[in-house]
């Protein structure tokens, strides 16, 4: 399903040329930065808000902007907080690179883009974070299709009959996980010198069974292994990658939530039972029926009011 796309093309399109012509100030002043809304204990502060109104004005949106401010953050903490549950992260460089682009579209320079989210009072980190937001909030989009979208295994046994009885197959993955952890509070300090590290540490890698002795003596790194996962089961943000490495070999890194991360593929073999066939016919049910600006907002819409009645949210 995407989406993202669109809303990146719809939203700055006028603002971006309006903030360099115009000159306008920033919509609100420097203030106390207080709590003014919690979505679950996690809070939405006075500086968030400021800087979200100052966004809306620069698309020229019209109405009571810091209203609209708070309710937009509001579902951006939700879908923050589901990605989290479903381990949706958007590594740093997706994001730097996503800035890039747009700059380039709006035929500026990263520099120029910065100069202008900060002269608009929106700043570039504030930029980032949404982008961050929708390029994961469209791969969690996506995970809920499919699972919408799954069909019975007694469909996929009555399909495979009307096919002949051939079962379809799908590649399986053993899989181990390396994570270079970085403590929250020193992630800018740390975060190159990690990705060096954990770079590093693939030129060396042999094999998934040497991996823990190789890892001993390197502080706060952890290793895990995720077992067996089938093809349409990867996890979307390392899908791709994975389906690109040979076996005994690793991913790139990824910058998560918890540091620096790669993915080692210990085997891979092809499999065909009834819960494959379940699988890849439900995901091609899926892909035939994406496409569409707005059935995506609807699942969009649906998902996020199940996600606002389940939570608690509070407004100060």
């Amino acid at each position: 399903m995407k989406i993202s796309k669109r809303l990146f093309a719809a939203i700055l399109a006028t603002g971006i040329s309006v903030a360099i012509l115009g000159g306008e100030a920033p919509l609100n002043p420097a203030v106390a930065n207080e709590i003014e809304i919690l979505v679950d204990k996690n809070p939405i502060t006075t500086y968030d808000i400021n800087r979200r109104a100052a966004f809306l004005k620069l698309q020229r949106k019209k109405g009571n902007l810091t209203q609209m401010a708070r309710q937009e953050l509001t579902d951006d903490m939700l879908k923050r907080m589901e990605m989290k549950r479903r381990g949706v992260s958007i590594p740093d460089k997706e994001i730097d690179e996503a800035f890039a682009r747009f700059a380039s579209r709006n035929k500026l320079t990263t520099a120029q883009l910065s100069e202008v989210l900060n002269k608009a009072g929106v700043t570039p980190e504030h930029f980032k974070t949404f982008i961050m937001v929708q390029m994961g909030w469209n791969r969690v989009l996506s995970a809920r299709f499919r699972e919408k979208g799954m069909i019975s295994e007694q469909e996929a046994v009555q399909r495979m009959r009307q096919q002949g009885g051939a079962k379809p197959s799908t590649s399986e993955y053993l899989l181990q996980q390396v994570i270079f952890v970085i403590p929250a509070d020193k992630r800018q300090a740390l975060l190159a010198k990690r990705r060096q590290e954990a770079n590093a540490f693939r030129t060396r890698f042999q094999n998934c069974g040497n991996t823990r002795q190789l890892a001993r003596g390197i502080i706060d790194v952890t290793v895990r292994d995720l077992g067996r996962v089938i093809e349409p089961r990867l996890p979307s943000d390392w899908a791709d990658d994975v389906k690109k490495t040979s076996v005994g070999q690793t991913t790139p890194v990824h910058d998560t939530e918890k540091g620096v991360e790669f993915l080692a593929v210990c085997s891979k073999r092809q499999v065909s039972d009834d819960r494959v066939a379940q699988l890849v016919f439900s995901m091609e049910d899926a892909e035939k029926k994406q496409g569409g600006d707005q059935q995506a907002e609807k699942v969009s819409e649906d998902y996020l009011k199940e996600l606002r009645a389940k939570a608690t949210i509070v407004n100060r």
